[in-house]
């Protein structure tokens, strides 16, 4: 059945300014970090990534070693691509990214620039375009020349192989390097994508200003935490958990009885606003507009759909951030003094 997308797709999503720059991203962005590989359902995600487009979300979200297998991700989103979203393409925000292990050898990760242009060739390939939107240097290679991985991202613009650059999981002084290296070759850091969220808060020790200073945006991954801030957590890790199975990402030592008191709290807060936790958590991450976007994961339609409704709802009082502190707060904090 041939897809044509929806005419109020753009209704009652909210688009922010990438900082100084005339992009706008979707509030909420699809990645397709897990679930859309080729262990999974072609035909799911498909539903998911044509649903997304139906609500509004323009921006997908990809990177080079995302699957499993490695570079699969890319392959499905070509094969959604091709036969639903082609006509739409200059609707569309697509990026990807290079700097984990993708192939043997010296040049099959980090940040040179041959495996950066040799990366992003790939990623082309698998996705049957002539261009990306974005494309980030993924990690930080405090092996390679910060000088020479941010030529290569000059390079790949001024190519036509990606309209802007961004970088992903730096810390802030390797941000502000970066950022100050690309402004002088004339192509500014558009975007960096750090881990952020309730549970996660590391770029507001300094990454955030950087961002600020040089007119940079920022898009949150893991803004649930794997699914830590959402329901599934509540009573306890579920025997069919991701952190049950064998996941290096996320696992039971990650999910402390400390963590499970926050997440339980938080979740009475979100109810007590008419939202679900996972909508709560979301709103968080986008409450004081800092964040761009925020990068939902997702395994089916449905959380797609529950994901964007947190947008009808993005305001907190004063009373409710100075709870959700307090929630937060490491447990000695909480307990009074003997």
């Amino acid at each position: 059945m041939v897809y044509v997308a929806a005419e109020a797709r753009y209704e009652t999503m909210k688009y922010n300014r990438v900082a100084r720059s005339g992009l706008k991203l979707p509030a909420i962005s699809l990645g397709l970090w897990h679930n859309f590989g080729g262990i999974n359902s072609v035909e799911n995600g498909r539903h998911m990534i044509t649903r997304a487009f139906d609500l509004g979300i323009t921006h997908f979200d990809l990177a080079n070693n995302y699957g499993p297998p490695p570079g699969s991700a890319e392959q499905l989103f070509g094969q959604v691509l091709a036969q639903d979203l082609k006509p739409y393409r200059d609707e569309l925000i697509i990026s990807t990214k290079a700097g984990y292990y993708m192939w043997p050898g010296p040049y099959g990760e980090w940040g040179s620039r041959k495996y950066l242009i040799s990366s992003l060739n790939q990623s082309l390939t698998r996705m049957g375009l002539d261009y990306v939107d974005i494309f980030y240097s993924h990690r930080y290679d405090p092996d390679t020349p910060l000088e020479e991985t941010m030529m290569a991202l000059d390079q790949i613009v001024r190519s036509g192989k990606a309209l802007y650059v961004g970088i992903s999981n730096y810390p802030a002084e390797q941000t502000k390097q970066a950022a100050e290296i690309l402004k002088g070759l004339g192509t500014p850091l558009l975007i960096h994508q750090p881990r952020y969220s309730m549970l996660d808060r590391w770029i507001e020790d300094g990454l955030q200003d950087v961002l600020d200073e040089y007119g940079a945006g920022s898009i949150a991954f893991c803004p649930l935490e794997q699914g830590v801030l959402t329901n599934k957590y509540l009573n306890g890790i579920p025997e069919d958990s991701r952190a049950k199975g064998p996941s290096v990402f996320l696992n039971e030592n990650n999910i402390s009885p400390e963590t499970l008191r926050k997440v339980r709290a938080l979740n009475q807060m979100a109810a007590a606003r008419g939202q679900s936790l996972a909508q709560f958590a979301l709103a968080w991450v986008l409450r004081n507009g800092r964040v761009t976007s925020a990068l939902i994961g997702a395994s089916r339609v449905s959380q797609i759909e529950e994901n964007v409704a947190a947008l009808s709802q993005l305001e907190f009082s004063s009373d409710e951030l100075e709870r959700i502190e307090s929630i937060l707060r490491p447990e000695s904090v909480n307990k009074k003094k003997h």
